[in-house]
């Protein structure tokens, strides 16, 4: 079996296993109140669920190929030139992926997000600082406004040390 087609299982069976949660124990604890509304916390879940499963299963038997391709293509991943595929890049992303959400807390949103932003698009290999920096700090104050002030859920923009 290809390399997607273990991919598109693993990811189906994490779709189950989400979707056994968003349809089974996610609303058992919800109050009588919200019991009778018509979109619960757990509908995204449920969608995200059912359409990620479809997606998998299309993947996994390989109906988005068509007839006519009998041999790989050039597009298709081989499991034996893994190393010439970027590895690295992934890893490390994967890496200031954890790292960010360790910071969070402590270092604050502002400054953990400019951070990861930078970093990431580094990795990635873009090399123009006086442009991704500034598009780093404005993409993070946006959406620390839109949390904060449109939204109303609070996020510690600024260190632990700096106050609330």
């Amino acid at each position: 079996m290809a390399l997607d087609r273990w991919i598109a299982l693993i990811f189906v069976a994490f779709c189950c296993i989400y979707g056994y949660a968003a349809f089974f124990t996610m609303d058992q604890l919800l109050p009588p109140f919200m019991q009778r509304n018509p979109v619960w916390p757990s509908t995204f879940p449920k969608i995200l669920a059912v359409l990620g499963g479809i997606v998998g299963l299309i993947v996994l038997l390989g109906v988005e190929k068509s007839d006519k391709d009998a041999g790989p293509s050039a597009t298709d991943i081989n499991y034996r030139n893994l190393g010439e595929y970027k590895v690295g890049q992934a890893l490390l992303l994967l890496a200031f992926m954890v790292a960010y959400a360790l910071l969070l807390r402590p270092a604050g949103f502002l400054l953990a997000t400019t951070a990861f932003l930078v970093a990431g698009s580094t990795v990635l290999g873009e090399r123009k600082f006086h442009i991704m920096i500034p598009v780093a700090v404005l993409a993070t104050g946006f959406v620390w406004y839109l949390v904060q002030e449109v939204l109303g859920i609070f996020l510690r923009p600024f260190p632990f040390f700096m106050g609330t």
